[in-house]
């Protein structure tokens, strides 16, 4: 057991970044969107919070960067980053309002549902390129 979570830590830890990361994206996110920020603007502000956090804890504990080359890195995990919350989360959140929508009267179910299957698409797109091309060993 010992040997497959040393083998896995990396991922593991990721994980654990990404639960508090999607933590503060949800609780920004629908908090703004209570306060009657439209849910796209809401998106935009709270994965920029979230962006923020994401980088310093994935340096730091998850992919343990030691680099001097932090602007570099922080270019990079940006340019990923904002694909990935700026184009395919608002892709896939207005793609299921489109499809499911019309089912729900409850408008916050339909953003969660939304809100959960972007994040899932962006937490592999993310773990992906930032080991290729931010966090290399």
């Amino acid at each position: 057991m010992q040997k497959l979570l040393k083998k896995h830590a990396e991922k593991l830890r990721f994980g654990l970044v990404g639960g508090m990361n999607t933590s503060i994206d949800f609780v920004i996110l629908f908090t703004l969107v209570a306060f009657g920020i439209p849910a796209i603007v809401s998106n935009f502000i709270s994965t920029s919070v979230a962006l923020v956090f994401s980088f310093f804890a994935n340096k730091t504990f998850t992919f343990k960067g030691t680099g001097k080359s932090t602007r570099r890195h922080f270019a990079y995990f940006l340019i990923i980053t904002l694909f990935g919350l700026w184009v395919i989360q608002p892709v896939i959140i207005e793609g299921i309002k489109f499809l499911i929508g019309p089912w729900f009267t409850n408008k916050y179910s339909v953003l969660l549902i939304g809100k959960l299957f972007a994040t899932c698409a962006t937490l592999v797109w993310n773990y992906l390129l930032y080991r290729k091309f931010v966090f290399q060993k």
